[in-house]
């Protein structure tokens, strides 16, 4: 299953999500492919400082990250896109129907998962929390649709 991540920047909180699910995935012998991408990303900017130092205390390295521009191909080998905010997936929904849901309404919450942009690096550890608390449950569901592809 490839599975793609979006934000505005492609800095913090779509790469965060991405390493999270990726330890995840790890940790619980899933056979995925993340990735993630920005609807107004620098191609090649890395990713916040307060980011990087955040996903640490995690024991997630993001160092190596380096921003991408959402493409066409991203959105059509992508089996599910999920966005940060339900703007963002606004944007995207037209080119993908049935594919992109937002982070927390795919893990069957609600809101938007918020921007630490130009915080400081406590506002990054608190998203950096808040995409792993609700990737927790969008992990399980992921497994469970493994699963039943496989059945």
């Amino acid at each position: 299953m490839n599975i793609l991540f979006v934000c505005t920047g492609n800095t913090c909180r779509s790469p965060m999500a991405a390493a999270v699910l990726s330890k995840i995935a790890d940790d619980n012998d899933m056979d995925l492919m993340i990735d993630s991408a920005g609807i107004m990303a620098e191609d090649g900017a890395p990713a916040s400082d307060n980011a990087i130092s955040a996903m640490i205390e995690m024991r997630i390295d993001i160092s190596n990250h380096r921003a991408h521009q959402i493409t066409n191909d991203d959105i059509i080998q992508a089996d599910l896109i999920l966005t940060m905010t339900e703007g963002q997936k606004m944007i995207i929904e037209p080119l993908a129907p049935k594919k992109v849901f937002t982070l927390n309404e795919f893990a069957g919450s609600y809101g938007d998962i918020s921007d630490p942009y130009g915080g400081d690096l406590e506002e990054y550890r608190e998203t950096a929390q808040e995409i792993y608390d609700v990737m927790v449950d969008a992990a399980e569901k992921i497994a469970d649709m493994i699963n039943d592809d496989n059945n």
